[in-house]
């Protein structure tokens, strides 16, 4: 596919899964009077999304990594079909949400929704790598999170005035018609051959998923974390016995051998957690504490979106003149302090101020640190590397959540939630030492932008 229109494709991907989860949340409290639900069932449309789709992140990577049949001369299942196939589920589950008759269906659609979202997900960094060469990826990335940043900006207020209009069902049409669009092109694209079969490693696959799916229900629904929390270590203990027996792993040694792909890994878990926290801690700072309503709430965090999407273009900058290590690093203290001065001030203009170096200190980390996982790995793993990416940046805001309620339930307001995100935060800037340097991103390039398959699978 023309590398034009591989990134249009993963920008709108990424932006519809992005803009469905912020217009959901301001359309939750309408949707639980409309379908007569409790509390609980309206937390189970988000909570059965994110079990679904974090447990199914890393396989469905490695699904666009593997070739389809060999006895077909090789020809992969490919990340732009698993694209295709993802991004026409989830406008199709979309539309049935639409017309749910209860709130049952609501939530078994958003499940059917993540499943395919877990199919797209991946596959729009996966079809970055194979389309960019190593030397270019960075605007291309920049370009993606910058998009993201805009639908943070955009879905509360779309959501908001869809919902005080035509109502709650309307939300779920916006993605409709891209998602069958560019899911029909992307079944139309006739993807490369390969010459190296591979094998999927089932057990792994479900190894994995159930321990991920038993970590995010664990931190999501705290009164039964003992029990699923203790399932999550004991599968998880087998799954990396079963990986190390194993002659076709999951996860390729290539991917998680490498020091930066783990680091920047680390990195983006830390960020999403410090990040979503914050603004969960902070949105009972601005209501309650000071008395915000709010709309004017809204208006305050919103620099947090625009310097989000200011940062995307720089950090490709900053990447190209400091190298990911340094620009990691001090984007992550920036979190840092913006998460302090957002604990510590009542004054609007402070609190504005700190929402924007949030805004800037993660939208920066992001881009440097997805363009490390999705650089460092090797073409033939692109999938597993974009999966591995997405289950950071989902369970982290999980964690996140978890921490600022955990805390907030202590009686001693947002600001002991907040200085522990922002501990966090600086905890994953000490994970940037083993991101590569300038020095180390210039000879791991090759020296040659048309180079686009060849990359040593470890540095």
């Amino acid at each position: 596919m023309n590398p034009r229109l591989t990134l249009a494709s993963s920008v709108v991907g990424a932006v519809i899964v992005a803009l469905d989860g912020t217009v959901l949340t301001v359309a939750q409290p309408s949707l639980q009077r409309d379908l007569g639900a409790s509390f609980a069932q309206v937390q189970w449309t988000s909570t059965g999304y994110l079990i679904a789709v974090a447990s199914l992140l890393v396989l469905a990577g490695r699904l666009g990594d593997l070739p389809h049949s060999p006895k077909r001369g090789g020809t992969p299942i490919g990340h732009h079909r698993l694209f295709g196939i993802g991004m026409l589920g989830f406008g199709a589950a979309s539309a049935g949400i639409a017309c749910a008759p209860g709130v049952g269906w609501v939530i078994g659609l958003r499940v059917v929704q993540g499943v395919f979202g877990a199919l797209l997900q991946p596959a729009t960094l996966g079809m970055l790598r194979a389309a960019f060469p190593p030397d270019r990826l960075r605007t291309p990335i920049a370009v993606r999170t910058a998009a993201i940043g805009v639908s943070a900006a955009v879905g509360p207020l779309l959501g908001g005035a869809l919902v005080a209009g035509p109502g709650w069902r309307v939300v779920f049409l916006l993605n409709v018609v891209p998602a069958l669009v560019l899911g029909t092109l992307a079944l139309t694209v006739r993807p490369p051959r390969t010459a190296s079969p591979a094998r999927l490693d089932v057990p792994g696959a479900l190894l994995l998923a159930l321990t991920l799916a038993c970590l995010v229900h664990a931190l999501v629904a705290l009164p039964g974390w003992v029990w699923t929390a203790s399932t999550a270590a004991v599968t998880g203990a087998a799954f990396v016995r079963h990986e190390r027996r194993t002659a076709s792993p999951l996860l390729p040694p290539s991917v998680i051998g490498s020091r930066a792909v783990g680091s920047a890994l680390g990195m983006l878990a830390a960020a999403s957690a410090a990040l979503s926290g914050a603004l969960f801690a902070g949105t009972f700072l601005l209501q309650d504490t000071l008395g915000l309503d709010p709309l004017r709430s809204a208006l305050v965090s919103l620099p947090l979106a625009a310097l989000m999407v200011a940062a995307a273009p720089t950090c490709a900058m900053l990447l190209r003149r400091v190298g990911a290590r340094r620009t990691t690093a001090a984007a992550m203290t920036l979190l840092a302090l913006g998460i302090l001065v957002l604990s510590r001030t009542p004054s609007i203009p402070l609190l504005c101020t700190a929402f924007a170096l949030v805004g800037a200190g993660f939208g920066t980390v992001m881009v440097a640190a997805t363009h490390v996982v999705v650089r460092e790995a090797p073409v033939e793993s692109a999938g597993v590397a974009g999966g591995l990416q997405q289950t950071a940046m989902n369970i982290g805001p999980v964690l996140g959540v978890a921490v600022a309620t955990a805390l907030l339930g202590t009686g001693d307001g947002p600001g002991l939630p907040l200085g522990v995100l922002a501990a966090l935060a600086l905890a994953g800037a000490a994970l940037g030492r083993s991101l590569p340097g300038l020095r180390e991103a210039a000879m791991n390039d090759h020296g040659d932008s048309k180079d686009r398959t060849r990359v040593p699978a470890q540095r």
